[in-house]
């Protein structure tokens, strides 16, 4: 069984991570470009790296922000498509998910 206080504190350690992750990321991306050619060519390929990474943190924030909101709901755990239980497996892996397994693949196997 779960514990729910424990998930909780996870998430929110990794969404503290993630957090200063993103500042890093905007301060950086902030920087004024060189003036070099050659460098600002590769500051570029690295900005667009950057930017990828800043969106995916972006979107693991809020999937992470709506696991608290339904801890404290009381319906994490809960699949918000078909209202089954989410294993324990599944949110030792994911504990952001909100869908169970069987309709994550469903999802993913029409997209």
């Amino acid at each position: 069984m779960t514990d729910v206080k424990v998930r909780e504190k996870q998430l929110k350690a990794r969404l503290e991570e993630l957090c200063g992750r993103l500042h890093r990321i905007e301060d950086h991306l902030d920087q004024p470009p060189d003036p070099d050619w050659e460098d600002n060519a590769i500051e570029s390929e690295m900005d667009e790296v950057l930017e990828s990474l800043g969106q995916a943190g972006k979107t693991e924030v809020e999937a992470i922000k709506a696991a608290l909101a339904r801890i404290k709901a009381g319906t994490y755990g809960v699949c918000v498509r078909c209202q089954g239980k989410i294993s324990d497996e599944r949110l030792d892996v994911l504990p952001h998910t909100s869908l169970c397994r069987d309709c994550a693949n469903e999802i993913a196997s029409k997209g």
